[in-house]
């Protein structure tokens, strides 16, 4: 199976080719707004570098969520394209799994973290087992004193990785057991592990379907819900 994947939840990019379980190659960048000009490119560069045509892929996988609003809509949106116009499957995997793969080590609650403003992030947590990293939390939006709580009451050892730099003096003094990752950039390259549990998409009313997961209102949405309070809790505006 030709498989290609990517990663555009923040300012981090990363695109990466496998077959099968081998990775055949991959290309990243860490520059700010640069999703909208890199993202095809690189794709088309990896696929032809191993001389395939882009109808020889099989299955697209991208980081659904959480993650910056542009950068999720132009990574889903992307997909969503590949995977109807080469009528070939679509998954979609966390950006917060995506980020525990940088942590290797079996038996300890990875904790992947990133900035979602207002002194609040995304969280998520996650557990190497047999090879696999599995959730043993939900993914979610919620701010640091939330967080240590859950933690400190769960007294496991502890590996945040991701954007934890801006909470650490906090994160250290609360957690003084805790470690801390030095690899704290996303990379396509780490999906299998958690592609093998993943929902497949192949329908194309399932693919139409597929959206980000955000996690939280977008500032314009919340805007919008507070202005119109009978709207119930349908979508304001098409996601892609």
């Amino acid at each position: 199976m030709k498989v290609i994947a990517f990663d555009t939840s923040n300012q981090p990019l990363s695109v990466a080719l496998f077959e099968d379980d081998k990775l055949i190659g991959q290309r990243e960048t860490n520059v700010a707004k640069n999703h909208s000009v890199q993202l095809l490119p690189f794709i088309d560069e990896l696929v032809k570098s191993a001389g395939w045509a882009p109808a020889d892929l099989d299955r697209v996988v991208v980081s659904q969520g959480p993650g910056s609003y542009t950068g999720l809509r132009i990574a889903v949106t992307t997909a969503k394209t590949l995977a109807f116009t080469l009528g070939i499957e679509l998954v979609g995997i966390s950006s917060l799994g995506l980020l525990a793969t940088n942590v290797t080590t079996p038996g300890v609650t990875i904790v992947p973290v990133m900035d979602a403003r207002n002194a609040n992030l995304y969280a998520g947590q996650y557990e190497l087992r047999d090879g696999k990293y599995v959730a043993t939390a939900t993914d979610r939006h919620t701010n640091v004193p939330a967080l240590i709580s859950q933690l400190a009451e769960e007294n496991q050892q502890v590996v945040f990785v991701g954007e934890w730099a801006r909470f650490e003096e906090e994160l250290r003094q609360a957690l003084p057991d805790a470690q801390f990752a030095s690899d704290n950039l996303p990379h396509a390259a780490n999906v299998l592990p958690l592609v093998t549990d993943a929902q497949v998409l192949t329908d194309m009313t399932d693919i139409h379907q597929f959206v980000p997961n955000y996690y939280r209102l977008s500032q314009a949405e919340a805007d919008w819900a507070k202005a119109h309070p009978d709207a119930g809790d349908g979508v304001y505006v098409e996601k892609v």
